[in-house]
């Protein structure tokens, strides 16, 4: 496929004209027009680029791209190697952030809902991107860190009673841990996000909504997967996914 003919399935696909972002949502670095192999991941870094040069990829779909709101502008160290690596092997990147948490079906926290069997109600927070519903059963604290360890293969921090039980439950992948005291105010049993906060311990003992931090990088493994995934079906081009782990 054309690459314009992606960038502008995505862009209205994600509706990233709806997002107030920290960084650009699109086509960040321009490649080759022809797209036959793209690869995905979480964060655009050196070791994933690498990887996706081995599997001759023409475009590059990440969560994490570039480019960020404050960093130093000029293109030089860290940012100059990545660039240059992708220029030379003339690699399209893609980057979605906001749009990528949020959308309905293929979005990091809708994802992470239906890995984690979660019924959502509704959404909150900055810009409407976290979710709270209920789980498919009430379970306890304990069962409930036990299933998420399970589904994202490492082990959450978890601040709360672990025979406290659990039905109401929000959550926000990545580092939403700003959100929590406007969670508790949905009537939680807990909250889930991928990093924690100081305050946030003592917010989780003081309210007795329970904080599960299970990794920046784990619960937002899953949205750009499925999103790589829907491109490779809807226009028959090659789709490989690359984990690189992070222990954040």
């Amino acid at each position: 496929m054309q690459q314009d003919e992606l960038e502008n399935y995505l862009n209205q696909l994600l509706d990233i004209s709806r997002f107030q972002d920290y960084c650009p949502n699109g086509l960040q670095v321009e490649g080759r027009n022809q797209i036959h192999t793209i690869v995905s991941g979480v964060t655009a870094s050196m070791d994933f680029l690498q990887a996706a040069v081995a599997m001759h990829a023409d475009a590059v779909l990440v969560h994490h791209g570039y480019f960020w709101r404050g960093e130093d502008r000029t293109l030089r160290s860290i940012r100059h190697r990545r660039i240059a690596l992708l220029m030379k092997h003339e690699i399209s990147l893609f980057a979605y952030h906001l749009p990528l948490d949020a959308h309905p079906e293929l979005g990091n926290n809708a994802q992470l809902g239906q890995k984690l069997h979660f019924a959502t109600i509704g959404h909150f927070g900055e810009q409407n991107i976290a979710s709270y519903g209920e789980v498919i059963r009430t379970l306890s604290l304990n069962e409930l860190g036990k299933k998420i360890s399970l589904v994202l293969v490492r082990q959450p921090l978890i601040i709360g009673e672990p025979t406290k039980q659990i039905r109401r439950i929000a959550w926000c992948t990545g580092a939403a841990q700003n959100h929590f005291e406007e969670a508790i105010q949905l009537d939680i049993d807990a909250f889930i996000t991928g990093e924690i906060s100081e305050q946030n311990v003592h917010t989780a003992r003081e309210s007795g909504v329970a904080f599960i931090s299970a990794g920046h990088h784990a619960t937002e493994r899953f949205g750009v997967q499925a999103l790589g995934e829907h491109i490779a079906r809807q226009f028959g081009i090659k789709h490989h996914f690359i984990d690189l782990d992070n222990p954040v």
